[in-house]
């Protein structure tokens, strides 16, 4: 797996967020049974800058913590035999033979300022973050109650298996 980071803020945090992202990231891709080799890119902004791409690509003028853009399309959440064939053409970096997977956006601010309200660590909650856009980046979706459940605790589970938990 390989992450392109683009730190636009010039964020410091007191992790790195990209081996972070690395870590949950490939978590979540063995929970899932993925085993391509996948390229994703990681951005960090602020509210300003996430605000403008909320604007833009979700019509919602306000900023958000975190906005996830799949390049998979796929019938049913989490099964990646729609990277085969026709899609694989699309998805496949010729230069790497890796599939593009998506694109993650964080808004530092948020980061800073929900680990501040829940209470924990600002590692926590940047990879509980990439846990939650990964996890749309596989298909998944939390719009109706039901999926927002399953998504829930696939995040739970991803963090707990990493120790990286509210404490």
């Amino acid at each position: 797996m390989t992450f392109c980071v683009e730190n636009e803020t010039g964020a410091v945090f007191d992790f790195d967020p990209e081996e972070v992202a690395t870590l949950v990231a490939k978590e979540v891709l063995r929970s899932e049974g993925c085993d391509r080799e996948v390229e994703i890119s990681l951005t960090i902004t602020n509210d300003e800058g996430i605000q403008e791409l909320n604007r833009e690509f979700r019509e919602i003028d306000r900023p958000t913590d975190v906005l996830s853009f799949p390049n998979v399309s796929y019938e049913e959440p989490g099964d990646f035999s729609v990277m085969e064939g026709e899609q694989e053409v699309d998805l496949l970096n010729h230069d790497t033979g890796n599939i593009m997977f998506g694109d993650i956006v964080v808004n530092e601010d948020r980061v800073r300022s929900q680990a501040e309200e829940y209470g924990h660590s600002t590692k926590r909650e940047f990879a509980f973050l990439i846990a939650h856009s990964m996890l749309h980046l596989c298909g998944y979706d939390h719009m109706e109650e039901d999926e927002a459940k399953v998504m829930e605790k696939k995040q739970s589970d991803v963090l707990n298996t990493l120790g990286i938990t509210r404490d």
